[in-house]
């Protein structure tokens, strides 16, 4: 079933965030300087403010490069632990062993009729604190300032909101998009036409429509915030997605080339909303390598 926001709407309701969050106190996590593999840490109060740690052994504050990854899910469903991401993330460990890798969970947006729990912007937030988490210990992790966001679907669209639009804290050598989102304002209008159901979940996702609010749909586009300093970009899409639509990611592509930042757009025409045949992935992957060991020195 297609969506781009939400599954079901039968999702079961998630704790909704502490409010004491500013007062929330890690418990720091037990770092050894071998190879080690950290689950389940906590980044904030909720129980979906967790992450995952990779730490490969011989690490250096100079030369440990540092890949995020944001899984998909339509902002209302998914898991770091997915079936459809851990294969992914062991891949890519395999492929990329001297990297530290970071594997984000997030608030979860839920429905129950037309009332909306974490509405966005809190997915984008909580990627933020996950991202400073990481920062303020990377000499605990012993992790360089070499860093990466990717993700998939909903994740892509997170990853590019933190490398073009929150970047303060640090900004990425590069972004690696599978199938994101990245302008709303586009998203709903084309679902507008198509299917209103979708739109109407992406209206309660973002409170409202690009009509009614129009600075959510700005603020939460990240093709907005492309500059010429934005970092070299990755794109994957499939020609046959009924989910995210290509044409988000032809626009960032045109957007990119317009103020001169390095891209390159991979498009699979046969494939849907990621793909399962394994020669797809393999080759999504090997080009994802090649494009981080030209563009993360």
């Amino acid at each position: 079933m297609k969506r781009i926001f939400l599954y079901t709407l039968c999702l079961s309701v998630f704790i909704t965030a502490c409010n004491k969050e500013d007062n929330f106190k890690p418990d720091e996590p037990k770092v050894s300087t071998e190879a080690q593999t950290l689950k389940d840490i906590a980044y904030g109060s909720d129980n979906l403010q967790r992450m995952d740690i990779y730490l490969p052994a011989n690490r250096s504050t100079a030369t440990t490069k540092v890949f995020i990854f944001i899984h998909g899910g339509a902002w209302a469903e998914g898991d770091k632990a997915d079936a459809a991401h851990a294969p992914l993330i062991d891949s890519l460990r395999r492929r990329l062993p001297d990297w530290a890798f970071f594997n984000l969970n997030y608030r979860l947006a839920s429905i129950n009729g037309i009332s909306v729990k974490n509405k966005f912007p809190a997915q984008e937030e909580d990627i933020k604190t996950a991202i400073q988490y990481i920062y303020d210990r990377r000499q605990t992790f012993v992790i360089s300032d070499k860093w990466v966001f990717a993700g998939a679907s909903a994740g892509a669209h997170l990853a590019l909101l933190q490398g073009y639009k929150n970047n303060t804290t640090i900004k990425p050598k590069a972004i690696i998009d599978l199938f994101g989102p990245n302008d709303m304002t586009a998203l709903y209008n084309s679902y507008s036409s198509s299917d209103p159901g979708e739109a109407f979940l992406i209206n309660l996702l973002l409170s409202g429509t690009p009509t009614s609010n129009p600075t959510m749909y700005h603020d939460s586009s990240p093709i907005n915030y492309v500059t010429a300093q934005s970092a070299p970009t990755i794109i994957f899409h499939g020609g046959l997605d009924d989910v995210v639509p290509k044409e988000q990611s032809y626009i960032l592509e045109a957007k990119l080339d317009n103020v001169g930042v390095k891209n390159e757009f991979v498009y699979y025409d046969n494939q849907t909303h990621g793909w399962s045949d394994p020669a797809i992935w393999y080759d999504c992957l090997n080009k994802a390598q090649n494009f981080l060991n030209a563009n993360v020195q």
